[in-house]
């Protein structure tokens, strides 16, 4: 059998050398660096001690078949290793990172050659050690080539006089011998399949972490500068912090050199907008991008064709990796779009989804913006009904947890289907096959019997409350839709104090989201652990004597539509902690059937 992979150890200063000359790419260095400054200090002094440091991972792409007909060797990219590497490369060759606000900075690591056992041999540079002459404020000073140790030392050692120069110079050997440490490499065979690297990678890592598809697409794209793969991923990382951070605008700005690309124009709309419904990462962005230009649902197929490769007859070819990035890159612009991405929030929104604390699945929504890039170059499927259609399938998809287990397989499905049979033909299909009459009398029923608050099927509930804009429960004027944008909570028709005084003690009993219902806080307070039957009994006796103690509905008309509105049953005046189960199991059927109208008034 042929070797999956091989190790080797090899030197710090060589593999530092391999990326400053492009022979091993890194891309994180192009990202934002995740590790503290002391995670920097601790990989330093766990180098000069002596221990070991883990494994680099690095896959080398297979050989590529040139456009003239000779061979390409293939890129080598490190997909495991990145942060210790860009710590060593900011820590001893002193370059610039970029932080987390997307800044370029430097961490900088001082040395105490005078360190005895009680003392930190380094820090992270601040003030006090700039002041404190024992320090050696920034060790990438004695890594560099023109490094002068004889003057160092001799002005080091006029300032400590403590120290012996013999002495010095023998600690600053240990100091700049880091650079000769060994750290091991296992470099992926050439020939391994996605799924393959995956499972190494698993195995390998001590951390048993997952290889992200994505994460991988990503260090592809920006390894690849001839394609532009080094601005493509600058731009979907940049859309994405703006998208959460809008404010950054000015210091993405900074970048002249992103500024003057085709994607500045793209993402300058963000600095205004403060939507959260939709805020995506880099995985959205190249999944629905991915979904919308190749037609395929599963993301190892992109990091396939950005290699090149060709799936017929299984090599890899210049002019398929040159068309996938082209592709891509089309993609990423038309998820950029404004008008494309306002108008698909507008579709969520009018079918109620308002607030990101409604939104359950980030793969529902990935599929519900592709279905809105499809259908919007599609000549045949009428313009004002995209929208429409749109949040029909964004409901649909919630209400059958289409993309919760095994989203790919489900999306891959979806794209060739929609492409094979056309959009509606094909969602009339999936409404007849999943949403029958069991489907909404039990299986829906079913599905809201838990205790779970961010459950989808209470989600669709509320949205279908916030799409009828029904008032709260108890009040009139306010709405279930305020009390969402005001951030209000939600609480229960039983308290939660009565059923606990009274034997139900079981989170997953009192907190059946059967029994919560958005109520204005005041009423809430008023209400304290009173049954249902007692503070019920006063708000139908407040529509006659017009004494508003709970609530503000004084007509027994609009008292009696409010119930309804929010699946209370009438008979609520008259249940105590005895009929909690048959109030649970009523509300469930309420619950169901309301939103199946929500449904179909879609």
């Amino acid at each position: 059998m042929a070797e999956k992979y091989n190790a080797s150890n090899v030197a710090i200063e060589q593999i530092l050398n391999f990326i400053k000359s492009g022979e091993i790419a890194i891309p994180e260095i192009q990202r934002p660096f995740v590790w503290k400054p002391k995670q920097v200090r601790d990989l330093i002094d766990s180098l000069y001690i002596g221990y070991p440091t883990g494994y680099l991972i690095i896959s080398q792409s297979p050989n590529m078949k040139l456009k003239d007909g000779t061979l390409s060797e293939g890129k080598k990219i490190m997909i495991d290793g990145q942060q210790r590497v860009t710590a060593l490369m900011t820590a001893i060759m002193g370059i610039e990172v970029i932080n987390s606000d997307f800044e370029k900075k430097r961490i900088k690591i001082s040395f105490n050659p005078l360190a005895t056992d009680d003392d930190e041999l380094f820090k992270v540079q601040d003030n006090a050690i700039l002041k404190d002459r024992k320090w050696i404020a920034d060790i990438a000073d004695v890594f560099k080539p023109d490094f002068r140790r004889g003057s160092f030392v001799a002005a080091y050692c006029e300032l400590n006089t403590e120290i012996d120069p013999d002495k010095l110079h023998d600690i600053l050997d240990n100091l700049i011998g880091i650079k000769n440490r060994q750290i091991g490499i296992i470099t992926l065979d050439r020939n391994l399949t996605i799924d393959e690297v995956t499972e190494i990678f698993i195995r390998i890592n001590s951390q048993g972490a997952k290889l992200n598809q994505a994460d991988f697409a990503m260090s592809k794209i920006a390894a690849n500068e001839e394609y532009g793969g080094n601005i493509l991923r600058k731009a979907i990382d940049y859309f994405c912090h703006l998208a959460v951070q809008p404010d950054w605008y000015s210091e993405m700005s900074k970048d002249k050199e992103f500024m003057e690309t085709v994607f500045a124009p793209r993402v300058k709309w963000l600095k205004d907008d403060k939507d959260d419904i939709f805020d995506p990462g880099y995985g959205d962005i190249l999944r629905v991008a991915f979904m919308q230009k190749f037609g395929r649902g599963k993301m190892k197929d992109l990091v396939s064709l950005l290699g090149g490769r060709d799936f017929e007859t299984r090599d890899y070819k210049e002019e398929i990796a040159e068309d996938s990035f082209m592709k891509l890159t089309e993609g990423v612009m038309d998820f950029m779009n404004e008008y494309n991405f306002k108008n698909f929030v507008l579709a969520i929104k009018s079918a109620g989804f308002i607030s990101s604390k409604l939104i359950n699945s980030q793969m529902t929504l990935d599929f519900a913006y592709t279905l809105y890039l499809i259908l919007n170059k599609n000549s045949q499927i009428d313009k004002t009904k995209i929208k429409h259609y749109v949040s029909k399938w964004y409901v649909f998809s919630t209400l059958t947890s289409r993309y919760i287990t095994s989203p790919e397989t489900a999306m891959d499905l979806d794209i060739r289907r929609i492409s094979e049979k056309g959009f509606l033909e094909y969602f009339k299909e999936m409404e007849e096959a999943n949403l029958s009459d069991t489907f909404w009398n039990i299986g829906l029923v079913q599905d809201l019997e838990t205790s779970a608050i961010n459950s989808p099927f209470f989600n669709v509930f509320i949205a279908a409350q916030i799409h009828n804009s029904d008032n709260s429960l108890l009040m009139n004027g306010t709405k279930v839709r305020d009390l969402i944008m005001t951030m209000g909570d939600v609480h229960h028709i039983f308290p939660k104090k009565y059923l606990q005084k009274n034997g139900i003690r079981e989170k997953s009993k009192y907190n059946q989201i059967a029994n919560y219902t958005y109520l204005d806080t005041q009423t809430n307070i008023s209400v304290g652990d009173k049954a249902p039957s007692e503070y019920f009994n006063i708000v139908f006796e407040q529509t006659e004597t017009k004494d508003l103690k709970y609530g503000n509905i004084s007509d027994i008309n609009v008292l009696r539509e409010n119930l309804k509105a929010n699946c209370i049953p009438e008979n609520i005046i008259s249940m105590d902690v005895d009929n909690y189960e048959d109030f649970l199991l009523e509300r469930r059927k309420l619950m169901a059937k309301k939103i199946q109208t929500y449904y179909h008034a879609l």
